[in-house]
């Protein structure tokens, strides 16, 4: 069952469905909120989470976290099977929409309001719903779609134009547009800073008509799954602290390359690594 902790002023807002993730070895928690939330409360933020599941949904690696869920009979559930042809996505079940209405009072004013949908469900209303110092977006759930039989697959985001100037920052990953240069050019003409995500390549990050590489140092790769959302949350946590994008992506990239080395929401940064990140960013 959801535990419900007094709402207090938030440091970081993420607004987006956590996930029931069916694997091998059984479902487990995910979604870019659950991996999100965990990166930002490891770098010392204060975390609170708007999102929609059912009352069964494994939130225990959650536990502490100040959380408002719209009832939902069922959770988001994803598969994602591994083919010769790449990863085969599908949806099981969705949970309930979200809009701006859904996120109280106490957390409008968040310093960092991240939207992260993963379904198609948060509305480009809320997108262009908040004024905060920085809105950053991981639109992975505008960029995709699923038939009747729940399989997965890219669609154009129609809102994009329109949601993008009011974003102070945004980063998605090669994946998410299928590795489209012509897409991730219209992406970094509308949004102030984008940062493309790229595996065991690092990121790039486009700014001010500017493009940049940062390598990821090696790692011994166990499980990359929310290594991206793990990037999302300290590229602007650390943007929105420096007023650097270039510093962020640095160290976005350095962190997310400890989370490969152990599966799941065990990936995310211990402090130790935190304190590596920042002294390798900063020497």
């Amino acid at each position: 069952m959801l535990e419900f902790v007094p709402l207090e002023a938030v440091d970081y807002l993420l607004v987006g469905h956590v996930t029931v993730d069916l694997t091998p070895s059984g479902p487990r928690l995910g979604g870019t909120a659950s991996y999100s939330a965990l990166a930002a409360r490891a770098l010392g933020l204060r975390v609170g989470i708007v999102t929609s599941a059912a009352p069964d949904v494994p939130l225990a690696d959650l536990a502490g976290f100040p959380i408002v869920s719209v009832p939902s009979a069922h959770s988001t559930t994803f598969e994602n099977i591994q083919t010769p042809l790449g990863r085969k996505q599908i949806l099981h079940h969705r949970a309930e929409p979200l809009t701006s209405g859904h996120v109280p009072a106490a957390w409008r004013s968040a310093p960092i309001i991240h939207l992260a949908p993963l379904a198609q469900e948060i509305s480009s209303e809320a997108a262009i719903a908040f004024s905060a110092p920085l809105v950053g977006l991981t639109p992975q759930g505008w960029l995709r779609t699923w038939d009747a039989a729940g399989n997965v697959h890219p669609c154009a985001w129609e809102e994009a134009e329109s949601v993008l100037p009011h974003a102070g920052a945004m980063v998605i990953s090669r994946e998410d547009v299928g590795g489209d240069e012509e897409q991730i050019e219209f992406f970094a003409h509308h949004v102030r800073v984008l940062a493309v995500t790229e595996g065991a390549a690092g990121s790039v990050l486009y700014w001010h008509g500017d493009r940049r590489r940062f390598p990821v140092p090696k790692m011994d790769e166990v499980d990359s799954t929310g290594a991206g959302d793990i990037y999302a949350a300290a590229f602007f946590t650390r943007m929105y602290a420096t007023r650097d994008p270039w510093e962020a992506a640095r160290f976005a990239t350095q962190f997310a390359a400890y989370s490969v080395t152990r599966p799941g929401l065990a990936g995310i940064p211990t402090q130790s690594e935190v304190q590596a990140c920042l002294m390798e960013v900063l020497s």
